[in-house]
């Protein structure tokens, strides 16, 4: 079995840390932010994220594609600073430790990341979580800035990590956006979703997800979803 979890909101929360990492940068870089104190990150890749902020504010997509070189580097390290202000603590949500514990335990299961995080970022955001090491694969926001490329990224790495071919039914996608749900359907995954994010139960269910959680905290329940057919934890 192939397990790729979704980073922010639904393993953890940096309390705005990142937020304001990518907004210094901008400024930093390109001397705007665009519209970014209301524009919605959830479920998006960060270079995504960045290319709606500076189109949004008049920039050309040339214009975006030179400052990137720099940005990056500029986000990185303003979220390293971030991630270690005295008083900042990266939250995981319920449940994540023991659900992540038993789940390494099985000799049958492959855990991996499916995030829109570039990969340095989430390798920050993971350790200041205490979560370093958790996860044998990932397919980031580094990657490709569609985050539904990123399924197909993440099961190819698995295939050259182990020498086998997952099956679609084989292949869990855990997030807390629609976005996580419809970049898991082109690749068969099944897809549970955690209302730990800004999506309450009900839209999730709405969107798709093949089971919905309040959160990770029932352990016995997420792990029964996942390897049976069972419809445990459907909403």
């Amino acid at each position: 079995m192939l397990i790729l979890f979704d980073i922010d909101g639904t393993l953890l929360s940096t309390d705005g840390a990142a937020r304001r990492a990518f907004h210094r940068a901008l400024l930093e870089v390109y001397g705007t932010a665009g519209p970014i104190a209301t524009h919605e990150f959830d479920g998006k890749t960060d270079p995504q994220i960045a290319r709606e902020l500076l189109r949004a504010a008049g920039l050309a997509d040339s214009a975006i594609e030179r400052g990137f070189p720099a940005f990056w580097p500029a986000y990185l390290r303003r979220l390293a600073a971030e991630l270690a202000r005295p008083g900042h603590e990266t939250r995981t949500f319920p449940g994540v430790r023991p659900l992540l514990d038993a789940l390494a335990a099985r000799p049958d299961t492959v855990l991996g990341l499916l995030t829109g995080n570039v990969e340095p970022g989430a390798t920050l955001k993971l350790a200041s979580a205490g979560l370093a090491g958790r996860f044998r694969l990932g397919a980031f926001g580094s990657d490709g800035e569609r985050r539904a490329d990123l399924p197909a990224i993440a099961l190819g790495r698995a295939r050259t990590l182990t020498g086998r071919d997952f099956a679609p039914q084989d292949v869990v996608v855990i997030g807390d956006t629609p976005h996580d749900i419809a970049c898991a359907r082109p690749v068969g995954a099944r897809t549970a979703a955690v209302a730990t994010g800004r999506y309450e139960v009900d839209a999730l269910a709405a969107a798709g997800a093949d089971a919905v959680f309040p959160d990770l905290a029932d352990t016995a329940a997420v792990l029964g979803w996942i390897f049976n057919t069972e419809d445990r934890g459907r909403t």
